[in-house]
């Protein structure tokens, strides 16, 4: 697991964002096993109690369920799962405006460059 820490947001909050991605972009599958605290902050050279307040705020949300003494898990609860994908293109849709916005570019050529750049970006990663 590799992740770029960037220096302006909480460690914790971008190892979530990290989950979060990677379980709206299938490569977590509902009900997976995922590292254990103490092996997650040896993987990401973070300290153990920022591993630990990132799954805890993971289990509050729902994302990660844990049950007695057994390895944490991504969950199955597909609300949880289409919220989240939801939450993730929210996000991105909202940034992209706010970047876009100064130009004022008419809605019909950004929907119709949108298009096309989609389009060539899924072509280049079939």
């Amino acid at each position: 697991m590799k992740i770029t820490f960037n220096k302006r947001d909480p460690v914790y909050v971008q190892v979530m964002q990290h989950f979060k991605e990677q379980i709206a972009s299938g490569k977590y599958e509902p009900g997976q096993e995922i590292p254990s605290r103490r092996e997650l902050a040896n993987q990401l050279k973070i300290n153990p109690n920022t591993a630990q307040r990132a799954y805890k705020e993971m289990e509050e949300a729902g994302l990660i369920f844990t049950e007695g003494n057994n390895p944490s898990r991504i969950t199955k609860d597909e609300q949880v799962l289409r919220n989240l994908r939801t939450e993730l293109i929210e996000e991105a849709v909202d940034t992209f405006i706010a970047a876009v916005k100064p130009v004022n570019i008419p809605m019909d050529d950004l929907i119709r460059l949108i298009k096309e750049k989609y389009e060539k970006q899924k072509g280049e990663h079939s």
